[in-house]
């Protein structure tokens, strides 16, 4: 697709064009082996990258599994899958997109959930890192789309419930829409990434976001229950624990989010009013709805077990952690560590602004904090990018960043005379 025209310069944004449907209208959705053959075959005829995206049921389902696939390719057009009715069987989609360039938006949000698939692309652009590298503030989708190819996307399902049967036509002409102009979308980034100097950068960006393991399970999810800062007590943190890890079972096995299981709020709520019998605890909100009141014996039964626990079997009022202390103890901790840490964050806001970089695509903050907390042996500028490269850094960033970051680990806190 062309891009709008933008018209004369009239120092005013132009009108973007609204786009409410597919150019070549709304694509019949891939449910059965038949009709993948002939979308692979049709994709194979294509050209060039492959544009990709997926949608979830997150909010809904407890697994975040692909619930379509949606594919583009200069000279295929449009192709929507459905993995569910299709029970995984895509070897044929494999045989097609497994060696091509795929484009996505956000790329590490839908590769878990197609990797599950057996789909994972030879190579990859992230148009929204890529907007984020070439200096662009607001990088959603729609966002990047209006501003550099003068379309207005339809918005309004990104939180649907992806998992209903069938899906509504307006839900799949949004789910078309969003790779209809990423190829597109591609083009301009590329060349503008090529004009500053950065699309090797880039390319080294998405070879780490393509090549990145999965994440290492938390050690405590329970811990990030929200509201649990208002719980004080180990005890009361137990009894978090227990409720959660029972919620979590259960979503688990319903395949249902855990928050529509039982929000957290009601978790807390059920802490800090500590009800002593099952009536009041069903007298709580939440816990008095008609849903809640059939599991209502296996979340006291779950209080209850957590309350009578030995003192060695609760858990630590903090959440373990085996990097540094919050910045805000830095100074009484450690003052050196916290001017060290300063003068480097100054350094590199420096140079993120001087290439128009959002500082935390420059170096992670996690790996800035753990080098200035506990600084190399070797602060010698080729020691200090050795730490950056084993703590995950591309080439690149250890380029711009490691001279700076050593001078910064040089800085002390001032002392009393």
């Amino acid at each position: 697709m062309e891009t709008a025209d933008q018209g004369i310069d009239t120092g005013e944004a132009p009108t973007p064009i609204l786009l409410q449907e597919p150019a070549d209208g709304t694509p019949p959705v891939v449910v059965d082996p038949a009709g993948l053959a002939h979308a692979c075959a049709q994709l194979a005829g294509g050209t060039g990258a492959v544009a990709v995206d997926t949608e979830r049921a997150s909010g809904y389902r407890y697994w975040p599994k692909a619930y379509l696939v949606q594919l583009r390719r200069e000279g295929a057009g449009t192709v929507l899958v459905d993995p569910i009715a299709l029970e995984g069987e895509l070897e044929p989609l494999r045989e097609v997109l497994n060696d091509l360039e795929w484009v996505l938006h956000a790329a590490s949000q839908d590769l878990p959930c197609l990797a599950e698939l057996g789909l994972a692309p030879a190579s990859l652009f992230d148009t929204e890192l890529a907007g984020r590298l070439a200096g662009y503030e607001r990088v959603a989708l729609g966002t990047l789309v209006e501003r550099l190819l003068g379309y207005q996307l339809e918005k309004g399902h990104s939180a649907a419930d992806w998992s209903r049967r069938p899906l509504p036509v307006d839900w799949l002409n949004y789910a078309a829409l969003d790779v209809e102009l990423l190829i597109p979308l591609r083009e301009k980034l590329e060349a503008e990434l090529a004009a500053q100097g950065k699309l090797g950068w880039a390319k080294q960006e998405f070879e780490a976001v393509r090549t990145a393991p999965p994440p290492a399970p938390r050690a405590e999810p329970w811990r990030r229950t929200s509201g649990i800062h208002k719980v004080r007590t180990a005890r009361g943190l137990a009894v978090v624990r227990a409720l959660w890890e029972a919620r979590d079972e259960l979503a688990r096995r319903r395949d249902r989010a855990p928050s529509r299981v039982l929000p957290d709020a009601a978790i807390i709520n059920a802490v800090l009013a500590d009800p002593r019998t099952m009536a009041e605890l069903q007298a709580l909100p939440v816990f008095s709805g008609r849903v809640q009141r059939r599991h209502a014996a296996s979340w006291f039964r779950h209080l209850q077990a957590a309350r009578s626990l030995p003192r060695e079997a609760l858990p630590s009022p903090s959440q373990p952690n085996d990097g540094p202390p919050p910045v805000n103890r830095w100074a009484d901790k450690d003052p050196d560590a916290a001017a060290r840490l300063s003068a480097a964050r100054a350094a590199l806001a420096d140079i993120a602004a001087h290439h128009q970089l959002p500082v935390e695509n420059l170096l992670l903050p996690d790996l800035l904090r753990r080098t200035c907390w506990r600084p190399p042996a070797d602060r010698s500028v080729h020691g200090v990018g050795e730490v950056l490269r084993e703590g995950g850094a591309r080439p690149w960033q250890i380029e711009l960043a490691a001279p700076a970051l050593t001078e910064a680990l040089g800085a002390t806190a001032p002392r009393d005379s």
